[in-house]
């Protein structure tokens, strides 16, 4: 069996704590996290500096919607915008029509976090 590309991933979310736990999680189970940002602009910039393939973008990201976050690294300046997969401590069904109306590939709940979870999304 050939091994898995590692897919690239940047985390966005205003709680240090939830970034650094994610990351080991998911560099744990063969996802390169290449960065942590903490909030919209600071997202734009890793995107654009590290080109990761998906980010992970909290729907809560402190005083900023992480639907207006994940519209903006998608429609950025970047050649190739990262997928967005939307995360969140709650329910998705809390938000299922915006999120259906995002420009993200899915949601995740911060505590069904997985590379597999991840990959599904992707279709990997």
């Amino acid at each position: 069996m050939l091994p898995r590309m590692s897919l690239r991933c940047l985390i966005v979310d205003d709680n240090r704590h939830f970034g650094e736990e994610a990351r080991g999680l998911l560099e744990g189970e063969g996802i390169a996290v290449v960065g942590i940002a903490a909030s919209g602009e600071e997202a734009v910039r890793m995107v654009s500096a590290l080109a990761p393939d998906v980010a992970l973008v909290d729907i809560r990201l402190g005083e900023e919607s992480g639907f207006d976050v994940a519209r903006s690294l998608v429609d950025g300046s970047s050649a190739t915008p990262p997928a967005v997969i939307l995360i969140s401590t709650h329910d998705g069904g809390e938000f299922s029509d915006r999120i259906a109306a995002s420009p993200a590939v899915g949601f995740l709940a911060k505590t069904d976090l997985s590379a597999e979870r991840i990959r599904s999304l992707l279709g990997a």
